[in-house]
């Protein structure tokens, strides 16, 4: 009897387990690696296909995040002075329930949105973001579309908008605030919003990258937070304390850090291709204490993609439509290819394939290997600047003004 009850109990938390690892609750799902095992979904399908396909008012770059049935989406309408947030059941594409958020109008690059902030979710309470210059604001509801709490964390002064998003770690929200102005990075109380800790950070230009969680050695966490002032820097992630810092970079930060092979891979640009750098950062410290940087490239450097981290190999999908594969420990390039279009969304990594959306809606399909090869296209009708996710045997893509479900095989 103990011997089956212990392993109706292994079921169960494998089962949970197997439930939350299919989600997709923040930018590029989990872990913040925009890499997914799951199988079975296409690389090619017509309008057909679509279990459903929908309309949203006004326009939405953000990624949509996904809990169990729950897809949680946002757009914006009159210059921001307008903001959605929208439930989506993931099955038939019903909104369960929406909320709008007043705030002023406001400027944006041509190319962000009012609403580019994607949300985070731990299961129990969903959080969102919006910005105009006289206020960051932070909401929480329970996902059933329940009010819990909200704070303003200050004036948000931009020049192309709010892009960062929050993240979620052990009882705490992350919010970075690295902008023109004062700047900041602060941990929420996720159950309250109330404030844990908040450091300053030197500021020069805004910066739009999502930090990172990694485990160094011994498992210990760091929170790695770039922007062109700090640089990549390293902070314990329960008191805001800096590990360490790696000097600054040159011009903003807009893509995300990446983590493998011991190493945080960080870039800055500026204007598209212009002044690109990445650098490598070995996250454990020099004998010395210092940080060391393993290599540093500066050509064809994606600017505003994030990368993908897969088997050990480097992928760099560039704003202007070419991928290439890059040996993550040496920094050396082995192969690119030209896929074509442009890109302000970031690409995914689904069963060992690369899922990238251009600016015209063009979906392309490459393989997560050195070879690089074309595994298909499709055109969504509908320009996107966002980042497709894949949850529960679904793959979600968000255009400007629509959101479809693509079901897996």
């Amino acid at each position: 009897m103990l011997n089956r009850l212990g392993l109706v109990g292994l079921v169960l938390v494998l089962s949970a387990s197997l439930t939350q690892a299919e989600n997709w609750p923040r930018f590029r799902g989990t872990d913040g690696t925009g890499v997914s095992d799951q199988k079975g979904i296409p690389t090619t399908w017509t309008a057909n296909d679509y279990e459903w396909n929908i309309e949203l008012p006004g326009v939405g770059h953000a990624q949509p995040i996904v809990w169990e049935k729950k897809l949680f989406a946002t757009s914006a309408i009159d210059e921001g002075a307008q903001r959605y947030i929208f439930c989506i059941d993931t099955e038939t594409g019903k909104q369960l329930w929406t909320k709008t958020v007043t705030l002023n109008k406001s400027h944006k690059h041509p190319k962000s949105s009012w609403a580019s902030s994607t949300p985070v979710t731990d299961g129990k309470l969903v959080y969102f973001s919006f910005a105009d210059k006289e206020t960051y604001l932070i909401l929480a509801y329970t996902l059933d579309g329940e009010f819990s709490w909200q704070r303003d964390v200050g004036e948000f002064d931009s020049q192309h908008g709010l892009g960062v998003s929050p993240i979620l770690f052990d009882g705490l929200l992350i919010v970075a605030n690295d902008q023109k102005g004062p700047s900041s990075i602060i941990a929420l109380n996720a159950e309250n919003g109330k404030t844990r800790w908040s450091i300053e950070r030197k500021y020069r230009k805004t910066s739009y990258a999502t930090p990172r969680i990694v485990k160094g050695k011994n498992d210990d966490a760091q929170l790695i937070v770039v922007s062109g002032a700090t640089g990549v820097t390293s902070l314990d992630p329960l008191t805001g304390r800096k590990n360490w810092n790696a000097g600054t970079f040159p011009l903003r930060t807009v893509a995300s850090p990446v983590y493998g092979a011991g190493l945080i891979i960080a870039s800055c640009g500026q204007g598209g291709r212009y002044g690109v750098k990445q650098i490598a950062v070995d996250v454990r410290l020099n004998a010395d204490g210092a940080p060391r940087i393993r290599w540093t490239r500066e050509r064809l450097i994606p600017y505003v993609p994030t990368p993908i981290v897969f088997n050990d190999m480097l992928f760099e999908w560039n704003d202007e439509g070419t991928v290439a594969c890059v040996d993550i420990k040496t920094g050396k390039e082995l192969k690119r290819a030209r896929i074509g279009g442009n890109y302000s969304g970031s690409p995914i990594c689904i069963d060992g394939k690369l899922y990238g959306v251009a600016e015209d809606g063009i979906v392309r399909v490459v393989s997560a290997t050195p070879k690089l090869n074309d595994l298909g296209s499709v055109d969504l009708g509908d320009p996107s600047h966002s980042t497709p996710i894949v949850a529960h045997g679904r793959l979600f893509l968000r255009s400007y003004h629509r959101l479809a479900a693509l079901r897996g095989k």
